[in-house]
């Protein structure tokens, strides 16, 4: 018989989850006038999603590769089997195959993930999952075929990050670009946005935590990203920034993200920020009155009270098409967005704030608060690390 353990307390006090495929859930419920919804609507969640028990996984490969490392929340007595005592439909598993025999283009690679468990009828199951993947005897290929969402990792190290990726993009630059001045930097059309990423990772609280950072809010940080899919991942690492200024009321689309800057800030602007775990809403000092009165019920963004966290249920088409907007994200997330230890769901940020620190703070292609560098200058240094690998 298997365990899962989900924690609902402090993140340090407790591993347990970590080895039973359960998930960390950090609750401060020193407000439980605030964290209270959130503690009920994170356990409804928990006990009504589909879920499989007592469950083991193992994966088997093809001639040539083999799976080498895994990641997740799981038990591994064995070197083939994870172990969990549940798993359900918001969480992965990671796993690293390496290839250590000659491959050719004719055979490819096949992966088989095999999953037994229990289901909630009691029946014993067991679901196999194919992946059948082609190979390449050009590099030029392998770099344009490549999913760059999975070739990210949170795991290694800093300057593991940083070589990895440098190593790439210099081998591409040999290999397979075509003949350019020293002075240019190159880079694979699917993997553009790699160095974007490398750097988001390395300036996230589950890997550079500043001192501000209780020993809680880091635990849930590492832990959080182990069992997040690929797209939740992404979103964590880069969060989405969406402009509602100039929202279609018409519309049941969330509008196209912009670049996470605060050059695309506008003072007459509103945006919304979230990254599947935070959710903020920014609101410029000179957005107009109409859509201020509109969605706050007042008539100039000094007035609007910023210690809300929920937005007034006013009676027009924009009011209700932010509203939908806002819900249509937390139902994509699967829990209620929180802030730091005081406030959960929704945050709202008025310009030159206080409160304008933290929600720069998520603005990652910035230089940041404590020093990190911004994603043009991350460049610059892979441009540097891959010329010196080139010389």
């Amino acid at each position: 018989m298997k365990a899962c353990v989900a924690a609902f307390r402090p993140p340090s006090l407790d591993n347990f989850s970590c080895l039973t495929r359960g998930e960390p859930i950090q609750e401060h419920l020193e407000m439980a006038d605030l964290d209270g919804d959130r503690l009920i609507s994170d356990i409804k969640r928990n006990v009504s999603r589909p879920i499989a028990f007592d469950a083991i996984m193992r994966v088997r490969t093809s001639t040539g590769v083999r799976a080498t490392d895994f990641y997740g929340h799981f038990f591994m007595s064995n070197t083939t089997d994870m172990e969990l005592g549940t798993i359900d439909c918001d969480k992965g598993v990671a796993l690293e195959i390496k290839h250590d025999d000659k491959l050719t283009e004719e055979d490819g690679v096949y992966v088989q993930v095999a999953l037994l468990y229990t289901s909630c009828g009691g029946q014993r199951r067991l679901r196999v999952i194919n992946l059948g993947l082609k190979t390449c005897s050009q590099m030029a290929d392998l770099y344009r075929s490549c999913d760059l969402d999975t070739v990210t990792s949170p795991k290694p190290v800093k300057e593991n990050l940083v070589n990895r990726c440098a190593q790439m993009l210099a081998c591409y630059r040999k290999n397979c670009a075509s003949p350019s001045s020293a002075g240019q930097l190159i880079l694979p059309e699917c993997m553009k946005l790699l160095p974007l990423y490398i750097n988001c990772v390395l300036k996230s609280d589950a890997v550079s935590g500043g001192s501000d950072m209780t020993i809680d809010d880091r635990w849930f940080a590492m832990q959080a990203i182990t069992i997040m899919d690929v797209p939740s991942s992404v979103v964590y690492f880069y969060p989405r920034l969406i402009p509602l200024h100039d929202i279609d009321v018409d519309s049941n689309e969330i509008p196209s993200p912009i670049r996470c800057s605060s050059e695309k800030l506008r003072d007459d602007g509103v945006y919304l920020l979230e990254n599947g775990i935070y959710l903020f809403l920014w609101i410029g000092l000179n957005v107009g009155m109409e859509w201020v009165q509109n969605v706050f019920g007042v008539h100039s963004a000094a007035q609007i009270d910023i210690d809300r966290t929920e937005l007034l249920e006013i009676d027009n088409p924009l009011s209700m098409r932010i509203r939908d907007l806002i819900e249509d994200i937390r139902i994509q997330r699967h829990r209620s967005m929180r802030f730091e230890m005081n406030v959960f769901q929704l945050t709202l940020v008025r310009q030159r704030d206080k409160l304008e620190l933290v929600f720069k703070h998520f603005l990652v292609e910035d230089r940041g608060l404590d020093g990190s560098v911004s994603y043009v200058d991350f460049l610059c240094h892979m441009h540097k690390e891959i010329r010196g690998l080139l010389s």
